[in-house]
């Protein structure tokens, strides 16, 4: 991973902020391509019995570090929470060697090739033939629902924190990524600089952009370069969010669209107001109705 994709020194970037009584978000620049800025985030939620559970985490800094103190130090759960959020998983597996790793099925083999990402073991994997009877244990059950997207490109694992009312997820409805053959459109615009004449869009499930939060305290413009300004024209939540619709109905769910309805009924019929994306800003209230809006098209598709 380059300089160009995650900032050299985390420490100087990163906003560390408790969003809910129980949830701080740890937010810093990510650019896909190294053009895109999409931005980066992890969240940790403390329990009721004092453990921490960390999703999709960011660079195990000294802030966050001194930040997982103060809500207790005790990391119970580490959670990768897509087929790609799992660069920092190795470094806060070594530093909480009993916390138990929450992943999506080919995850793990995935990064045994690696031997940067190799040797981390996997307590709890989603699959498509175990999502329906899946469990973490009692503590964790008790204090999330959650739901596997397998039929999504990116495999997609999507929390609520109950108590908080908040929805956890990395790329609930775009990620960009690896190219999938199925998923996959190339945009190419004349008028561009021919460096950046192709970019190449894997579909997932929900940016809320600009990343205004976690470019910050960058000095930059969160909107700045004219691929990005593209992208965000494409992918954010104002109005009617019709490309949103469009890249989910026709991209995103289209290897298993029925499947991909069926997890987006589920999601919906959860309580959550505010929704924690990877990528992007916060949406601090109203995050059901957004959801809503955006997910129309598969959550009032015919039943088959």
């Amino acid at each position: 991973m380059t300089s160009k994709l995650i900032p050299s020194d985390p420490s100087k970037v990163m906003v560390i902020r408790q969003v809910t009584p129980n949830i701080t978000t740890c937010s810093a620049p990510f650019l896909r391509f190294g053009r895109l800025k999409v931005g980066g985030r992890g969240t940790i939620v403390r329990l009721q019995s004092g453990a921490l559970a960390v999703f999709s985490p960011t660079a195990l800094t000294p802030e966050v570090r001194s930040t997982v103190e103060s809500m207790g130090n005790k990391v119970g759960y580490i959670a990768a929470l897509d087929y790609e959020h799992h660069i920092f998983i190795t470094d806060w597996a070594k530093a909480f060697p009993s916390a138990k790793l929450l992943g999506v099925e080919g995850l793990a083999e995935k990064r045994e090739k690696d031997k940067a990402t190799a040797g981390s073991k996997f307590q709890h994997i989603w699959t498509q033939k175990n999502k329906a009877s899946m469990n973490v244990d009692p503590e964790f059950d008790g204090e999330f629902d959650y739901e596997y997207v397998g039929s999504h490109s990116n495999k997609e694992l999507v929390f609520v924190h109950k108590r908080d009312r908040t929805l956890i997820e990395a790329d609930l409805e775009i990620c960009l990524g690896n190219v999938v053959s199925r998923n996959v459109i190339q945009l190419s615009i004349s008028s561009l600089p021919s460096a950046i004449l192709t970019a190449r869009f894997q579909f997932s499930m929900m940016f809320n952009l600009p990343a205004k939060e976690q470019f910050s305290r960058t000095g930059e413009d969160s909107t700045s370069g004219i691929l990005t300004k593209l992208f965000i024209g494409l992918q954010n939540t104002m109005g009617s969010a019709t490309w949103q619709k469009r890249f989910l109905w026709y991209a995103a769910s289209a290897g298993d669209r029925q499947g991909f309805n069926q997890s987006a009924r589920k999601i919906a019929s959860w309580d959550f107001d505010k929704i924690i994306p990877c990528h992007g800003d916060v949406i601090e209230s109203g995050g059901k109705d957004i959801f809503k809006k955006v997910f129309d098209w598969h959550l009032n598709a015919p039943v088959q």
